[in-house]
């Protein structure tokens, strides 16, 4: 199917105005909407925050009767069920718009081509396709999540460049520098959960929140219903005999903690509970909890986009098993020397057969340190 020129250029503002939402709209994907009549816009929108209204609905509200006899142009196909808000589909079609442009079809089941059958049956002329694959990598998390029944995984690691993450004694702050730490609060940010290990909680003591008035990111706020407003990805941590202390910040911090044990202890469980934390069993063997299990309960909870930040043991755990998307690897131009710890703890292999392939995505700088994005080959 051909597009014009004006097309493009209408779809591409509507993925500008659906980036808007790359931190707020979780679990709902990030859309964006622009409504064109006689080669000029007449109403714009984006989804800011689940439970609110969709980005057409925003479109509309901003045309009014100028939407009658408009194209409109959407990153994902309009919905035609009825969740928390209305089918946008009947939206679009009460408002007399005469032809939707989408991006890509919706991959949620309940939608699924529907949205633009509904539009069709009403006389709506109809097209998708157009810069499908931005409006894809807007948002990986919630096709993985409705195609794959997982979520998209992030594996992210902090090097030096001889690929040491700590030294011997697990000391690992800092080695990158301020400019790579505030681009992992974009990270944590965009996602739903961080996954981390029981070991680095110990070690490290981190929190794991997000911190917008450090990280100085402006476009956060501006979706947040005030600037206190900040979603906070599920923090959870695989503690296999439950050690985490009751104290530690990633438990008592803003958001909601889960505790993920492969044993009972019901002792330490209820402190940690007391402590606000919610703690689960599921199974788990000698060498840690079952993570294929970690995912589907984590599907269960709708996370589109998992953040791993951990140590060697479980990244290298994740990728053994083959649970990860993306590897982000934040590289110092320091050297931490044989005896530090190594990227990931994987097992020793045999012959280059055995070795897992990646491909480069994107190798940029940012502030002193280079960040190197993977992906699974």
């Amino acid at each position: 199917m051909s597009f014009s020129a004006a097309d493009h250029q209408y779809m591409a503002r509507a993925l500008q105005l659906a980036r808007r939402g790359l931190y707020t709209t979780d679990p709902n994907p990030r859309v964006g909407c622009v409504l064109v009549r006689d080669g000029a816009v007449v109403g714009e929108g984006f989804h800011a925050r689940a439970g609110t209204p969709h980005a057409e609905r925003h479109a509309l509200a901003q045309a009014g009767e100028r939407a009658r006899g408009a194209t409109a142009y959407v990153t994902l196909e309009p919905c035609s069920h009825t969740g928390r808000t209305g089918p946008c589909a009947d939206a679009l079609i009460d408002a007399g718009v005469t032809r939707v442009v989408a991006a890509m079809e919706d991959p949620n089941p309940l939608v699924a081509g529907q949205g633009l059958q509904r539009l069709a049956d009403a006389g709506i002329a109809t097209a998708v396709g157009l810069l499908e694959a931005e409006a894809r990598a807007l948002n990986p998390g919630f096709v993985s999540r409705m195609t794959r029944q997982r979520p998209y995984i992030r594996i992210k690691i902090a090097a030096s460049v001889d690929g040491r993450t700590a030294m011997a004694n697990g000391e690992s702050q800092w080695i990158t520098g301020p400019a790579a730490r505030e681009d992992v609060q974009r990270l944590r940010a965009r996602s739903s959960a961080v996954i981390t290990g029981v070991g680095t909680v110990l070690a490290d003591r981190p929190s794991y929140t997000v911190r917008p008035r450090q990280w100085r990111l402006a476009e956060y706020r501006q979706h947040a219903a005030d600037d206190d407003w900040v979603r906070q990805p599920l923090r959870v941590i695989l503690d296999r005999t439950l050690r985490t202390p009751p104290d530690v910040p990633v438990v008592s911090a803003l958001g909601h903690c889960l505790l993920v044990a492969g044993e009972q202890h019901p002792g330490r469980q209820n402190a940690l509970e007391s402590a606000g934390a919610e703690v689960m069993l599921l199974p788990a063997s000698g060498s840690g909890i079952d993570l294929q299990q970690l995912l589907i309960e984590l599907n269960r909870r709708e996370c589109n986009e998992v953040l791993v930040e951990c140590g060697a043991t479980l990244a290298g755990a994740f990728v053994r098993e083959g649970l990860f998307d993306e590897i982000l690897v934040y590289m110092a131009p320091t050297l931490l020397g044989s005896s530090a710890r190594p990227l990931l703890g994987l097992p020793q292999l045999a012959s280059m057969s055995e070795k897992v392939a990646l491909k480069w995505q994107d190798v940029r700088q940012v502030g002193d340190d280079l960040r190197l994005t993977l992906v699974s080959a």
